[in-house]
């Protein structure tokens, strides 16, 4: 299989090389083309975390399942701010 290939390309030297320049062009092409940025995104990381109980309040739901989550949450290393919302 391997000396099939081989032979088939020492049979087509042309049709090999063209084929290498043009993924050699191309790559540059899309080398070019790549953002690049200056300055990398220091911004913090943020989870959004949805919790639902269907069938129930919410202020059930705040109650019975977002406080408890938040106070485990407030436990985690690294954290910079916790913010909650819950909607009726």
């Amino acid at each position: 299989m391997i000396r099939a290939l081989v032979d088939y390309a020492l049979d087509n030297r042309f049709l090999i090389l063209s084929a290498a320049i043009l993924l050699l062009i191309w790559g540059a092409i899309s080398f070019h083309n790549l953002p690049v940025e200056a300055y990398p995104d220091v911004a913090n990381n943020y989870v959004q975390i949805i919790t639902q109980w269907p069938g129930r309040a919410a202020e059930e739901v705040e109650k019975q399942v977002t406080i408890p989550f938040e106070i485990v949450m407030n436990g985690l290393p690294h954290l910079a701010q916790l913010f909650s919302t819950t909607l009726f």
